[in-house]
């Protein structure tokens, strides 16, 4: 049996979902750019697509770029952006707790002469509006932050961050991949000019994801090609990937996530009641994530302890899976100030909809017997608070 708390790094897909996307596999396969019927076929669900998303969050479907995931939308805002508007300025900013795909395009981007600043955060994960405010210059064009963060499940004020960014003239970017659907989001009030989405992280399939961009926004493209996606995204459509995206997020959006919220303080409530020296990481309220749990364990090395899970059928990660095979500590953990040690020995666990309570109390029973065997040759003697 297999117990999978890993839904961070991905979801499973859908039945209805699998069924929407079927007939574009088989029947109707036509090329949404082509003009004969089977390819008006594929462009109107296309179309249909683009305004279901656009309506999940607020927008006008002519604002929704569909793209390959959240890396690529997170590229495209990030250096369309800085390329377009460099006439008015180089320097970006962003966190330090940034998802892979931005921390990485925003150091590409400062080898093309773009100076970028990396905000610091508090122990939560938060981002202090004042720093914001502070480091914005007259040659600021862009600020990058993370809404909902993938290791910890810290949710930002992105209205009060945006809000800054709106009064200071600079475009303003959330990469909302682990938030959307999670989080309620209106573009339509929110001072947001930019947001990435992503489908295989709300029980669509992988290789599909989106951007939004706010009218009048100016980007570059990425790539050179035909016309798609109002020429800044050139390429054949994926239409049943995209069909899919949008299916999945119309479940999403009927989910009640205060579900998920009783089933992940259940978790936390198991772990702190039955493991001792141990540490919460990122907020307890709400903000953070409905479905993320973050834990180090002291004296323990979360690699080993993810892999004795696994043989216990239990799937967690120790981190963002975009960079789980680097054996580097968490850049998120340290930047909320862990040492390396504790980052090594630390365990995210997120669930979905499926996930039961009865799933959580054996993953904890796992947890606790892997713990006392891992701890039991430890050499280290670290004494952890036990945030409660």
């Amino acid at each position: 049996m297999t117990i999978y708390l890993d839904n961070g790094a991905t979801t499973a897909v859908d039945k209805e979902v699998v069924e929407a996307m079927l007939p574009f596999f088989k029947d109707k396969y036509g090329n949404a750019s082509s003009m004969h019927h089977a390819g008006q076929d594929a462009r109107k669900a296309v179309d249909d697509a683009r305004q279901k998303i656009a309506d999940a969050l607020g927008a006008e479907a002519k604002e929704i770029i569909f793209t390959s995931g959240g890396t690529e939308s997170d590229n495209l805002a990030i250096k369309g952006a800085a390329r377009a508007n460099k006439e008015k300025g180089n320097h970006i900013i962003t966190t330090k707790i940034e998802h892979p795909a931005v921390l990485s395009t925003c150091k590409k981007l400062e080898k093309e002469g773009f100076s970028v600043t990396y905000l610091d955060v508090d122990p939560d994960g938060l981002v202090s509006p004042e720093s914001l405010e502070k480091a914005i210059t007259d040659k600021t064009i862009l600020v990058s932050i993370i809404h909902g963060n993938n290791e910890i499940g810290t949710v930002q004020d992105i209205a009060g961050l945006g809000k800054i960014c709106r009064e200071k003239g600079v475009l303003f970017h959330t990469d909302a991949v682990q938030s959307f659907t999670k989080v309620p989001l209106d573009v339509s009030l929110l001072p947001v000019d930019m947001m990435s989405i992503s489908a295989h992280k709300i029980h669509g399939p992988k290789g599909t994801g989106a951007l939004y961009v706010r009218a009048g926004t100016r980007l570059k493209p990425l790539m050179q090609g035909g016309s798609h996606e109002f020429k800044m995204r050139p390429g054949t459509e994926n239409v049943p990937g995209i069909v899919g995206f949008a299916r999945a997020a119309e479940i999403a959006l009927a989910v009640d996530v205060s579900k998920i919220t009783e089933v992940r303080n259940h978790a936390f409530k198991q772990i702190i009641k039955e493991i001792d020296n141990i540490k919460v990481n990122g907020p307890r309220d709400e903000m953070r994530l409905c479905n993320n749990i973050n834990i180090s364990f002291a004296n323990v090395e979360g690699e080993a302890l993810g892999s004795y899970l696994d043989i216990d059928g239990i799937c967690v990660s120790t981190g963002s899976a975009c960079s789980s095979q680097t054996l580097e500590p968490s850049h998120v953990l340290l930047a909320i100030g862990l040492s390396k040690e504790i980052a090594n020995g630390t365990l995210r666990m997120t669930l979905s909809k499926h996930t039961t309570k009865e799933e959580i109390d054996k993953a904890v029973e796992s947890l606790k017997k892997h713990t006392e065997k891992l701890r039991a040759i430890s050499p280290l003697n670290t004494v952890l608070e036990n945030v409660q």
